[in-house]
């Protein structure tokens, strides 16, 4: 292990502080560290890195808890991205029919959870009212097409009740956020 003296005069042997490193490990020595560490800049963090729960009792792999898309859709006046992450673009393929393309794939079909929800204000006031006007709201990924690592394709449907189905419908915005492991 390469370590670098620092003392209360500052960093002795090396001509140019700016460049020096200051602990190097090798994965076999490891290296543990008591109190609060404080890092700036961009540093790199290992698949396995593990964060532990506020009360100590468990611990998460961070990798696995972290949100690997999300976007916000508009999709009623003119379709497309409000916002996103990891999304590289938002297809309109008619009404209450979407793709969302990811920038980086998951694992493969099976190793992704989408989640979405929805707000409609299309044909009311306010989302309340949009819903008991024109009955429930529905978005879900679309069946009948295949799943694909690298893009979701999403169906939104509106007027469904216990006495009528719903049609395809374009809902004034789609929220949708992705887990999973990437490839």
């Amino acid at each position: 292990m390469a370590l670098t003296k620092v003392g209360k005069e500052g960093i002795t042997g090396v001509s140019n502080a700016s460049n020096a490193t200051f602990l190097t490990a090798t994965a076999a020595e490891g290296v543990t560290l008591a109190g609060t560490l404080a890092v700036t800049g961009v540093h790199t963090v290992g698949t396995n890195a593990v964060a532990t729960s506020e009360g100590g009792a468990a611990t998460s792999i961070i990798s696995q808890g972290l949100s690997k898309l999300w976007a916000n859709l508009q999709g009623v006046d003119t379709f497309g991205l409000t916002d996103s992450f990891n999304v590289t673009s938002a297809t309109d393929h008619g009404t209450g029919d979407h793709t969302i393309t990811m920038a980086n794939d998951f694992a493969g079909v099976g190793q992704k959870s989408i989640t979405l929800t929805v707000w409609n204000t299309a044909d009311a006031a306010n989302s309340n009212a949009a819903s008991n006007a024109k009955g429930g709201c529905v978005a879900n990924q679309l069946g009948g097409v295949g799943q694909q690592a690298g893009a979701t394709r999403i169906a939104t449907w509106v007027g469904s009740s216990s006495s009528a189905d719903g049609v395809p419908g374009d809902l004034s915005a789609l929220y949708l956020t992705g887990q999973g492991d990437l490839a």
